[in-house]
């Protein structure tokens, strides 16, 4: 990967610049191998991210997620992507799953949850959707009843990352009928007495997803994040942060399907050319390059936002993602239909991009939710005049 123009921009500092290139020094000495998830000998995708997430803390790959650089996440992210989806994965929802206490935790949470998560040697999940509350949080079903000595949680969670083989879920309960206060976040532990792992959910990606069962679940008023009531809040600004890591994956999607479609046109040759040649073709290269080129600007313009004390970046956040990961599903789509009948065999790398990529416009806010939220924080803004 071809990090050169990237860390050119003046978004980054010599840390950032000095951080990337150590970390792609880091990956480009791991065997090919590592990163081909779907290969008939690799582990299931469970012990995969298992893997991953104690080699990336093992390593000090994590610490961004800890300091919560928005900006060293997002290069993580694409440069992890770019080589392997489920290398991608592992590093996110290890960010995602403790975001929410590394922002709003007690001190006591923090010093609890934090160092295992970040060294990966505890798994981190973000329990928040449910099957008809995805990305309408504030219809959350799951109830925590306030009791004398904590919390009893009943209800179910859909479409959890990470079901199943976390060690700990963020997650979060209605505390209340309020539309603005009504939600909670708590940290329960997988071992928790009443808390089960339901149906697995197999996608186009193998992603370890998966429902969770809260039966009479107990938990301390010391497992609750923050204030009861903050729950919608913690969630809305936990995803602010990620949401921008989010097109980063994006953006390294689509740069390797951009470098496999331009070796491939290089080489390839048709009607006694190169297929490159084709003005079609040098077409379709140029929109894909400045598609990624345009993402990798809202990515990382942010990223840059939260990094310089931004309080919130919801409208940046969501033209971030919204873009860049539609852009990333264009390129890969073109990538495919340059490759012809490789393009769509099983095995082949534009394939899996193609699969892999697809997610990302659904997860943490479909892209029609990105559109909501962007015009919404547009017509709260006052008229020039």
């Amino acid at each position: 990967m071809r990090l050169d123009s990237t860390l050119a921009w003046p978004f980054f500092t010599d840390e950032h610049r000095v951080r990337a290139e150590r970390f792609e020094g880091w990956l480009e000495r791991l065997l090919p191998e590592r990163f081909d998830s779907e290969a008939a000998q690799a582990p299931s995708p469970e012990e995969q991210v298992r893997a991953w997430a104690r080699e990336l803390g093992s390593e000090g790959w994590l610490d961004p997620c800890k300091r919560l650089d928005v900006r060293a996440m997002a290069l993580a992210r694409e440069q992890l992507a770019y080589r392997g989806g489920l290398a991608d994965f592992a590093f996110a929802m290890q960010g995602l799953g403790s975001g929410a206490i590394s922002l709003f935790g007690s001190a006591e949470q923090r010093e609890r949850y934090l160092p295992e998560f970040f060294s990966g040697a505890s798994i981190a999940a973000f329990a928040l959707s449910e099957e008809h509350a995805g990305s309408d949080v504030s219809a959350l079903a799951t109830r925590a009843l306030h009791r004398d000595d904590g919390y009893v949680i009943d209800g179910e969670k859909c479409w959890i990352s990470n079901a199943g083989i976390a060690d700990t879920y963020v997650l979060f309960a209605r505390t209340s009928e309020s539309p603005s206060k009504g939600l909670s976040a708590f940290i329960v532990d997988a071992a928790a007495e009443g808390l089960a792992v339901g149906r697995s959910i197999r996608t186009m990606s193998p992603h370890p997803l998966g429902t969770l069962r809260f039966n009479g679940v107990r938990v301390p008023h010391s497992a609750r994040i923050g204030e009861e009531g903050d729950g919608f809040r913690i969630a809305m600004a936990t995803l602010d942060i990620f949401r921008a890591t989010v097109g980063a994956a994006a953006l390294g999607f689509a740069r390797r399907a951009f470098d496999e479609a331009r070796s491939h046109v290089l080489q390839r040759e048709i009607y006694g050319a190169k297929l490159a040649d084709l003005q079609l073709v040098s077409g379709m290269l140029a929109e894909m390059a400045t598609e990624i080129d345009a993402a990798a600007l809202l990515v990382y313009r942010a990223a840059f936002a939260k990094d310089a004390g931004a309080a919130r970046i919801t409208k940046e956040a969501a033209m971030a993602k919204w873009y860049a990961t539609e852009a990333a599903g264009r390129v890969c789509d073109r990538a495919v239909q340059l490759f012809g009948g490789r393009g769509v065999t099983h095995g082949e790398i534009v394939e899996r991009l193609y699969r892999d990529v697809r997610a990302l416009r659904i997860y943490e806010g479909a892209s029609e939710v990105q559109q909501v939220v962007i015009a919404r924080t547009l017509l709260k803004e006052p008229l020039l005049g």
